[in-house]
């Protein structure tokens, strides 16, 4: 009880002291938020892989038209298990480029992955977990940190170059989790 009468006799009568204290207990408390709350906090979402497009099944010759006369189904043409950093950045389940009707696909499905703020998914030429800003292609925000989501992914991109899918945490520059292509 002795020890409590020197920090007592420090704040009393001085506000200034007070409100800095209050100030600075807000602060960390904030900051210990904003950088734990993502360890714990989850986002959920089961998104259906999209149906082959109509439009593209009727689009094909009236002889090729008559030969396949249901629209084709997913084709999964790369894959990959996401990869285990440590105990605060890893993730778990697959994630494959899928085509389906002449759209493709890069496919998460019934993955969990750690979360951060402001976590973006790429693929990379690299494997390993390693990407360049500049080779790499940019697919979006991380939709979810649970669950089934898909990234469209741009006619004209040469998939043949792309080896890994990585989830990277922008503001902190950290390596979240990523898949390596087979």
């Amino acid at each position: 009880m002795a020890e409590m009468v020197p920090v007592a006799t420090f704040f009393s009568g001085h506000p200034l002291r007070i409100g800095g204290a209050a100030t600075a207990i807000l602060l960390v408390a904030g900051l210990a938020w904003y950088l734990g709350s993502p360890l714990f906090v989850r986002t959920y979402t089961n998104e259906a892989l999209p149906a082959p497009s109509t439009a593209a099944a009727t689009a094909q010759p009236t002889a090729a038209a008559t030969a396949a006369s249901a629209p084709a189904g997913p084709r999964v043409l790369a894959m990959g298990e996401l990869g285990y950093i440590d105990s605060i950045h890893n993730g778990t389940g697959p994630v494959r480029i899928v085509e389906v009707g002449g759209q493709r696909f890069v496919r998460f499905e019934d993955v969990a992955i750690t979360n951060a703020p402001d976590v973006h998914v790429y693929l990379s030429r690299e494997t390993g977990g390693k990407w360049a800003d500049a080779t790499s292609l940019y697919l979006g925000a991380l939709k979810a940190t649970n669950g089934s989501f898909n990234y469209e992914l741009p006619v004209a991109a040469d998939l043949s170059a792309y080896r890994s899918v990585v989830v990277w945490c922008r503001a902190f520059r950290v390596l979240i989790t990523w898949a390596d292509l087979t």
